[in-house]
């Protein structure tokens, strides 16, 4: 038996302190986590959200700590008796997450490693199990110190862990394990390979066949039977592969910039994913990253998820004037732990992130920077279907108009009418006169 203990307290331990430690280096990125689960559609605790950031780094500190407390053989009784409430907690936790296939990654891991909700079970059965052996030989578990060292060493693991959780929520996680680290290329991580995994679904069809109900199953094809047709469901057998990057863009209400904007060099990008809650603190750094920005020669905008009157009650307040363009919450949330965080670009690539705390570390050296390529356009103007010029439009009464009508960038008939008569044209004006 005492064996048995000694293998479980190594074990156990080091798991803890490896499993809090990681997400004690992003408690931003547990605390997201957590208030999934504690949305509606989990355990419909929706009071508890404002307290995520709370929650987790109380955890996150207490698995740490519990796992050094283990490992010392500080005060093991408490110390068993915590693990044991914690483990059974989590395993009824992951098991209702799986079975009911409410969250898809538990977070047990942060981002460093990706658990699918049945794998996260798993591992808190036997975790479960280790605990229990210590848990029946507690008498076993002897400090490795005497009693003063042992207590220094414990309240020296629980001062280091709340120091290294207040330092990366003022900053940024010492260890970036996201898709979206230093020398991450956006383009190339949201690129699925020829090869890749497709998702593999399964198509239960019910029919009314001769009177009896009869449910055939296909991958997608509509069966070929002779009967009525009730209803279908649809179950998801494999996910397929999916990028490390999947819901990134750059967008405004009436187009995808994403690719012009991944094509560009020297582009600082200040990200906020709710203005509505952007630190103050940040914002009112935001008037002079943009000016030196500008002057050094880079271009600058900003992403966030808000509306436009959010955008603009913020340009307003903190005098700045970079637009500010639509990106999805979560990954905004994902690219940078700091509400506003800024990034630089080149073609894509990061080449630096920076908490808004930090911004006198991000370094803008002046570049040249390519002139714009100025857009000729040319318009081909109508009236009444027959080409036109524009002084010809110009010229007419308004009187006698009954409509103008403007098409502009791509559409079907603008390039109809280049591809027949080998024209470049960038617009069409449509005028109509009344009869």
């Amino acid at each position: 038996m005492k064996f048995l203990v000694g293998i479980s307290r190594v074990f156990v331990g080091v798991l803890f302190i490896i499993s809090g430690f990681i997400k004690l280096n992003d408690p931003l990125g547990f605390s997201y986590k957590l208030a999934e689960y504690f949305g509606q559609d989990v355990l419909n605790l929706p009071f508890l959200e404002p307290y995520s950031l709370m929650i987790s780094v109380l955890v996150v500190v207490f698995e740490v700590v519990l796992g050094v407390f283990l490992l010392i053989g500080y005060k093991p009784k408490f110390t068993v008796w915590s693990l044991l409430l914690m483990i059974v907690f989590f395993t009824f936790l992951t098991f209702y997450s799986a079975y009911f296939d409410k969250v898809k990654d538990c977070g047990c891991f942060g981002d460093a490693l990706k658990l699918t909700p049945w794998e996260s079970f798993t591992k808190d059965v036997v975790l479960l199990f280790f605990i229990l052996i210590l848990f029946a030989g507690v008498k076993h578990i002897k400090p490795l110190f005497g009693k003063l060292g042992t207590t220094v060493l414990a309240l020296l693991s629980f001062i280091a862990s709340l120091w290294f959780g207040y330092h990366v929520l003022m900053h940024l996680p010492a260890i970036d394990f996201r898709a979206y680290h230093i020398g991450a290329n956006i383009q190339e991580g949201m690129t699925v390979p020829e090869d890749a995994a497709k998702p593999v679904t399964e198509y239960a069809w019910k029919f009314k066949v001769n009177g009896e109900e009869k449910i055939i199953t296909t991958n997608g094809s509509y069966p070929s039977v002779e009967g009525e047709f009730i209803s279908v469901d649809t179950k998801e057998i494999s996910t397929g592969y999916e990028p490390p990057i999947y819901d990134f863009s750059i967008e405004t209400a009436d187009e995808n910039l994403t690719d012009y904007f991944l094509n560009r060099d020297n582009l600082i990008v200040v990200i906020s994913y709710n203005l509505e809650s952007i630190e103050q603190g940040g914002a009112l750094k935001l008037k002079a990253l943009q000016d030196e920005a500008r002057r050094n020669g880079y271009e600058i905008i900003g992403l966030s998820a808000s509306g436009e009157a959010a955008k603009q009650r913020i340009s307003e307040a903190y005098d700045i004037d970079f637009k500010f363009y639509l990106c999805d919450e979560k990954a905004l949330k994902t690219i940078v732990r700091s509400n506003p965080g800024v990034i630089e670009l080149d073609k894509g690539t990061i080449k630096q992130k920076v908490h808004w705390n930090d911004l006198d570390d991000l370094k803008l050296p002046k570049v040249e920077r390519a002139p714009e390529p100025v857009k000729v356009e040319n318009i081909l103007y109508q009236i009444d279907g027959v080409t036109a010029t524009k002084a010809e439009v110009e010229a007419l009464d308004t009187d006698t108009i009954e409509s103008v009508n403007v098409l502009k960038d791509q559409n079907e008939e603008l390039d109809s009418i280049n591809t027949a008569n080998t024209n470049n044209y960038t617009g069409i004006v449509k005028v109509m006169l009344k009869k």
